[in-house]
């Protein structure tokens, strides 16, 4: 019944708005599908009495989601496939960083040089939003290199964020996505990487 309630009000709230949306749902442990709350939504208050800042922010797929200050959240788009999954915006790897010129070995800082061209790159950039996602090679453990690339991906991100990039996800691929081989000098700096997706 609550579940009910929720969302005709969402429906409402959206209707009066002019805008149209579907429902994210999970599961729950009765196998009722109700909407959840995003990781993304900045929480006001802990406990059971948390608030929810209303406002549209865009996940790592491009897709654009709408949060009510009760945490209820759906997609922006009403364009959806035959499956009824949104259409969302298009997303491609706009650019790569070789690790070997911005970072030195096992560091995740950024030089000052490097930091001055990822500035010009975001703000010349036409995207709504990035995606950062840092890569190694396989010379290390992999627990090693799944924080290393992760903070690298950081220190790009905190960059684009610096000049007011919308980075709405970070990731670190260690050596799991590898573009060469690992067994020869050349692939192993190819591997070595961060790039930057964009959401067009």
């Amino acid at each position: 019944m609550a579940t009910s309630i929720t969302k005709a009000i969402g429906a409402f709230a959206l209707a009066a708005l002019g805008l149209t949306a579907a429902l994210p749902a999970a599961a729950d442990d009765a196998g009722h599908r109700t909407p959840f709350i995003s990781t993304q939504s900045q929480s006001l208050q802990g406990g059971s009495g948390e608030q929810y800042i209303p406002g549209i922010w865009v996940d790592p797929d491009g897709c654009e989601h709408w949060v009510m200050d009760d945490g209820i959240e759906g997609y922006m788009s009403p364009h959806v496939n035959r499956k009824g999954i949104p259409k969302c915006r298009r997303q491609n790897v706009c650019g790569v960083m070789n690790s070997d010129q911005f970072f030195a070995t096992n560091s995740h800082r950024i030089s000052s040089a490097g930091q001055a061209r990822l500035a010009d790159f975001f703000r010349s950039s036409t995207a709504i939003a990035y995606v950062i996602a840092g890569h190694t090679d396989s010379r290390a453990s992999d627990e090693y290199n799944m924080r290393l690339s992760y903070n690298r991906a950081k220190a790009v991100a905190r960059v684009g964020r610096s000049v007011g990039a919308n980075i709405t996800d970070i990731r670190g691929y260690g050596e799991r996505m590898p573009v060469a081989s690992n067994g020869t000098r050349q692939g192993m700096a190819k591997n070595r990487r961060v790039e930057i997706i964009c959401i067009q």
